[in-house]
């Protein structure tokens, strides 16, 4: 996740310091100002995640810097500090837009846990911001996705399904292809006729040739009466053959005869039967493989290839994961009855990491697990499932690689360490995984900050 800005502005000097030491111990890239002007330029030129501002400022007050950066799109969050608080003044600042208004001489502790939440509340009216947006936009089909190759994809189907011939779909599991496949049909001329999707994989193969191109009455033991079959029932329409290469080699070659003349005849007939169906096959295998293989007919292949689709999984849909996540979050809670309001930082981090090889349809379920076990407003890493929640970043702090060196650096000597000895080396250890920033390694020891500085001081 990327660093989040903060800017100091304070005239005088050594509270100016402190302030940036104190942020930037918090994980916050810092940068600092000491007049409204200078803070403008700053803004301007860089924007920041938070302000945090004197009251009474050179030439301008910090209220008139609030009221600026509420312009901002989105705007920062903003923190107003004085030495000469009224009440009058902080109801101010409030209506004003301000998130906290604190007096000095200023509570460190006070203003870390201000800062921290002023930002959460920030974090969530940007994920509200995210979900509205994705509700105003028009979706496509039910598919929701406004990455490059999404848009790219919708642009090929508003293209290929202006012409009438089979088409290909290619994806994993997960990624959507039945969506796909209703948007082709809505798209084209065959709009107002049926939309009929089948599973390939889903019929017994004694059944399969009754099932798409139907059976005459006495046709087989139980055929009591005749039946049209899914090319029948679709004409004028849409069929979406899904798991095409499940599907046996002697039914693909009656498939390409079909697609070829346009004409059927049903199991126990007499006589073929004109049908005007658009054949849509899709598969989450390599059909190259297949033909390989010698599983997949390869005249069947090229058939069916001339308008093919391929769907990218999620985890190259960039942007598009969070507002998924948000959008599946809200539905869910919705359907659940849930104030649950976003993802807390550290949840939303855990799901950009995991590539979610089951794509949406994963995403979905594990958004809706984690709905159902929040009792909170937040949705946080241990809602997540296991898989999910445990994967670290091999560089994050707090799986400490280096400790197991460390300890046999201790005790491998020959010469058994005192345990204070072997407290202040995994102090400073931490310390130095955690690049120097003391508030972080006290988080990560168990400890205070006080306690900290107080073993620090005793070395």
């Amino acid at each position: 996740m990327a660093t989040e800005r903060a800017l100091v502005v304070e005239d005088d000097q050594a509270l100016r310091r402190l302030l940036v030491d104190e942020l930037s111990e918090l994980g916050l890239e810092v940068e600092s100002a000491s007049t409204v002007a200078e803070a403008v330029g700053i803004l301007g030129e860089f924007g920041v995640d938070i302000v945090v501002s004197d009251l009474r400022l050179p030439s301008a007050s910090g209220l008139e810097l609030l009221r600026w950066t509420r312009a901002l799109q989105p705007p920062p969050a903003f923190i107003v500090i004085t030495a000469f608080g009224t009440i009058p003044q902080a109801v101010e600042a409030l209506r004003a837009g301000a998130d906290d208004f604190l007096t000095k001489p200023l509570d460190l502790d006070h203003l870390g846990l201000s800062i921290r939440r002023a930002l959460e509340n920030r974090r969530l009216r940007d994920q509200v911001r995210r979900y509205r947006e994705l509700l105003d936009a028009d979706d496509f089909y039910g598919m929701i996705g406004r990455s490059r190759p999404m848009l790219h994809l919708y642009e090929t189907v508003r293209r290929l399904a202006r012409a009438d011939g089979p088409v290909l779909i290619i994806g994993e599991s997960g990624v959507g292809k039945e969506l796909i496949a209703r948007a082709v049909h809505q798209e084209s001329s065959r709009a107002s006729g049926p939309f009929l999707a089948v599973n390939c994989a889903a019929i017994p193969s004694e059944l399969v040739e009754s099932e798409f191109f139907g059976h005459a009455a006495g046709a087989f033991t139980g055929a009591t009466e005749s039946r049209k079959g899914l090319f029948l029932e679709a004409d004028g329409g849409t069929l979406l053959l899904d798991e095409i290469a499940e599907m046996p080699l002697e039914l693909q070659a009656t498939l390409l005869r079909v697609l070829q003349d346009g004409r059927i005849r049903p199991v126990g007939g007499n006589h073929e039967l004109p049908t005007d169906v658009r054949v849509i096959a899709a598969t989450n295998r390599d059909i190259e493989d297949e033909v390989a293989a010698g599983r997949f007919r390869e005249d069947l292949y090229y058939r069916l290839e001339t308008f093919q689709l391929r769907v990218p999984p999620l985890r190259d849909r960039g942007e598009d994961l969070e507002l998924l996540a948000v959008y599946f979050l809200h539905r869910f809670a919705a359907r659940l009855d849930r104030d649950i309001r976003g993802f807390t930082p550290e949840a939303l981090e855990r799901i950009r990491d995991y590539p979610f090889p089951g794509n949406v349809r994963e995403l979905m379920n594990t958004v809706e697990r984690a709905v159902a076990f929040c009792e909170g407003r937040l949705i946080e890493p241990r809602h997540l499932p296991a898989k999910i929640r445990s994967a670290l970043k091999p560089e994050e702090p707090g799986s400490l690689t280096g400790a197991d060196d460390l300890t046999e650096e201790l005790i491998g000597t020959g010469v058994l360490p005192t345990l204070r000895e072997i407290e202040n080396r995994y102090i400073h250890y931490v310390l130095e995984e955690v690049g120097g920033n003391k508030r972080r390694a006290a988080a990560l020891l168990g400890i205070g900050r006080g306690t900290l500085y107080r073993r620090l001081g005793e070395d």
